[in-house]
């Protein structure tokens, strides 16, 4: 019963944010922007509203939330942990940056710890290439990381 509730309002709020787009597939990405800023993720039940508002089919939906690193179907922690794996990051020690995020949350990427206040990602770039290594925790870019910059920046948090 709670979680028929908990999808009454997801597709209630999506219809509200549809409200102020007109039925055109064009505005697709900027309204699956929108639903990511108002859940943190863009849950299933959205998509079938967008779905049915725009008349695309839910296997277009999912493969342009899948294409767009930005996008994602599952929710992520209060301070997301994304950590870059492109070639200039990789080839700086990014890997052990990773390794040690691991480690010290015990999540995998694509995972949030049980107390829903981290999740980590390895993207493939920020555009911040010139820095390299870097993390970024939420919109927060961190250059020429360090594992014990990176153990620094994790321990802030922990605290807040």
């Amino acid at each position: 019963m709670e979680e028929n509730c908990a999808n009454q309002r997801i597709q209630a709020q999506t219809k509200e944010i549809l409200q102020k787009y007109r039925k055109e597939k064009d505005l697709l990405i900027t309204i699956l922007n929108d639903v990511q800023e108002k859940f943190g993720f863009i849950p299933k039940q959205a998509q079938m509203v967008i779905s049915e508002y725009l008349s695309i089919p839910m296997a277009e939906i999912y493969g342009v939330i899948t294409f767009y690193s930005r996008f994602t179907l599952a929710p992520k922690g209060k301070y997301n942990l994304s950590i870059c794996l492109g070639t200039a990051c990789y080839v700086k020690g990014s890997q052990k940056l990773l390794d040690r995020a691991k480690e010290r949350l015990k999540i995998e990427p694509g995972e949030v710890t049980p107390d829903g206040k981290f999740s980590i990602d390895d993207v493939r770039c920020v555009g911040a290439c010139g820095l390299a290594p870097v993390f970024m925790v939420n919109d927060e870019v961190y250059g020429n990381a360090t594992v014990k910059q990176l153990d620094e920046v994790i321990d802030k948090y922990m605290n807040l």
